[in-house]
């Protein structure tokens, strides 16, 4: 395995690291949201909540898919 493709495994591990923090955060967020539905800031804690949801994924698909161009590019 040269450099850059250690570089590219890092840079995906680093993506996916980083989506654990939206995947927890998420449910976090949303159980607060629904909690206090009643709370003047409702719909923008459910619109971050939502939004940390598809970020997790986003980065999850984006970090998969920079691990398989590591791992399987035969540049």
């Amino acid at each position: 395995m040269n450099n850059n493709k250690k570089e590219v495994l890092a840079k995906g591990l680093k993506i996916l690291a980083l989506s654990l923090l939206f995947v927890f955060a998420g449910p976090v967020i949303l159980y607060s949201a629904f909690n206090n539905q009643e709370h003047p800031l409702y719909i923008a804690v459910l619109v971050l909540g939502i939004v940390c949801f598809f970020l997790a994924m986003f980065l999850i698909f984006k970090g998969i898919k920079t691990l398989g161009q590591a791992i399987f590019d035969s540049k």
